[in-house]
């Protein structure tokens, strides 16, 4: 009876043991698939916050202006694509001259940089430009 005993309560011990760690691994990946999910929500509700813009201006030989820049994403989990951007043309004192917004056709994806290249037909007097991201889509 006594060896009975003693080899009865290590095994029940053991699989207490064993359940505990099964059920832990489930419990870390059941918390790790909600971080995950709600990372992508909120990344996928908020493009702009992970999503930034550069980029410069030059004229080429009939006059148009060449913008070239460069779209990078800071997400974690979401791909976004037909990133919507606005162009601000600026005169030498700063003066807003026109406004024109351009989707750019990309698939950026988390932690990438996409370089673009776009031109137009600046108002006369364009000194500068400003790029800013006014909206994009999440890839499902």
């Amino acid at each position: 009876m006594k060896t009975f005993i003693s080899f009865f309560i290590p095994c029940l011990l053991l699989a207490s043991c064993a359940s505990d760690s099964v059920s832990k691994q489930e419990r870390e990946k059941a918390s790790y698939e909600q971080t995950k999910k709600t990372l992508q929500e909120k990344e996928k509700d908020n493009p702009l916050l992970f999503i930034s813009i550069t980029g410069a201006m030059k004229k080429n030989l009939i006059g148009q202006a060449v913008i070239r820049g460069k779209l990078s994403s800071t997400a974690t989990v979401a791909v976004y694509k037909d990133i919507n951007i606005k162009l601000d043309f600026f005169s030498k004192t700063k003066a807003l001259l026109e406004s024109d917004k351009e989707i750019i056709y990309v698939a950026l994806k988390p932690g990438t940089t996409e370089s673009f290249k776009t031109k137009y037909f600046a108002p006369k007097g364009t000194d500068s430009v400003s790029l800013s991201v006014i909206s994009a889509t999440t890839v499902d």
